[in-house]
């Protein structure tokens, strides 16, 4: 193999995949990503076997290959090249080591066999639609702060995504909790998602997802079956493994009685949160929030930090009530709210509580209270 690309064109993609692969690997091959240079393209594969990614970007091919290249070490050398360089990547006839030029630049890399890299990504995936990447973002961005880290309850390390209906309109819907906090978020139901398959997207696969689709616009083409999910953009495919296993019932933890209604500038009732929060303990990060009418005052107290107080003003002619939340989750949902009025559903200390954001009622966080 033979080819020479734009240090800045080579950067990006092998920025992407580069950072699929995990720092330690029992696996050798796993260490590597698949450079595959032909018709004038340079493609480049990365693994897991959870997931694997491929970007594909123009390049001068000088003669045909495919190597496997250490990841990592590659990407660092790519990265501290100078600006505006071209790289020369060029394998030697026994196929174990490759050579990369820039300048006065000159490293050598080991390779390993190409027909060794494992591969996911030729299933044909029964399930295809295109999902505006405004909308991905939405799904994703609204719901994965709540995506659990206890690996014993595996089947809520991700975001469960599906259809379903909202007031008899159709909907795609995306789920997550940790058991402490839940959200869900709504966008219309792409054309050709109807029959889609209940999907659980694990965590790593999200973030990287994510990445894809930063500043991008337009669609991207999602194709699934029960056990995979490909996520297409441009030159990046994206597939990756689902968790399997069965989501909660949702519905049942969302409260349908909670009559006494709050209402609050979201930006203030954040800025308070987090000044307050400030004395409460690391380990509980506990508020206390006392609502009176047309008033709300939070506290928080700790043996080793003091005390702290400060109201806020709100709209609320309920009942007075008490209750605690913690503050991190607190804010972690005051900062999915675009609107200015963050609107509470509250039943009593005990029970859990409904958020949403006033202007969009398309999102929903439900919260479970603490002991303070």
């Amino acid at each position: 193999m033979k080819s020479v690309i734009d240090r800045t064109s080579l950067l990006r993609p092998l920025g992407h995949v580069q950072s699929v692969v995990e720092r330690r690997n029992t696996i050798p091959i796993l260490s590597n990503v698949l450079l595959d240079a032909s018709d004038g393209r340079l493609s480049l594969t990365a693994t897991d076997m959870d997931m694997d990614i491929i970007e594909s970007v123009d390049c001068n091919v000088l003669q045909e290959g495919i190597v496997t290249v250490p990841a990592h070490t590659l990407y660092d050398i790519i990265r501290k090249l100078p600006d505006g360089c071209d790289v020369s990547l060029e394998s030697n006839a026994e196929g174990s080591h490759l050579s990369v030029q820039a300048g006065r630049s000159n490293f050598t890399l080991p390779l390993l066999p190409a027909d060794e890299f494992p591969t996911m990504s030729g299933d044909q995936l029964p399930c295809s639609f295109n999902l505006s990447a405004s909308d991905a973002r939405i799904l994703i961005d609204r719901t994965r702060f709540a995506i659990s880290n206890e690996e014993t309850r595996y089947y809520l390390n991700g975001i469960y995504i599906h259809s379903a209906e909202s007031n008899n309109v159709p909907i795609l819907r995306a789920v997550a909790t940790d058991g402490h906090r839940l959200a869900r978020v709504e966008v219309p139901l792409p054309d050709g998602a109807a029959q889609m398959p209940s999907v659980i997207i694990p965590r790593k696969a999200v973030v990287e997802m994510r990445k894809l689709i930063e500043d991008s616009e337009g669609d991207i083409l999602v194709s699934l079956s029960e056990s995979k999910l490909r996520f297409g953009k441009g030159d990046t495919v994206l597939t990756t493994k689902l968790i399997d296993g069965t989501f909660p019932d949702y519905e049942r933890v969302i409260p349908k009685g909670n009559d006494k209604l709050m209402e609050v500038n979201c930006r203030d009732l954040a800025e308070v949160v987090d000044r307050v929060a400030t004395i409460s303990t690391e380990k509980s990060r506990s508020v206390k929030l006392q609502l009176n009418e047309g008033i709300l005052i939070l506290s928080a107290t700790s043996p080793e930090n003091g005390t702290a107080r400060e109201e806020v003003e709100v709209k609320y002619s309920s009942e007075a009530i008490e209750i605690g939340f913690n503050s991190r989750y607190l804010l972690d949902i005051a900062n999915q709210i675009e609107g200015q009025v963050i609107e509470f559903s509250l039943a009593d200390p005990g029970s859990p509580t409904i958020v949403r954001d006033q202007d969009d009622h398309t999102s929903l966080y439900v919260l479970m209270p603490m002991r303070v």
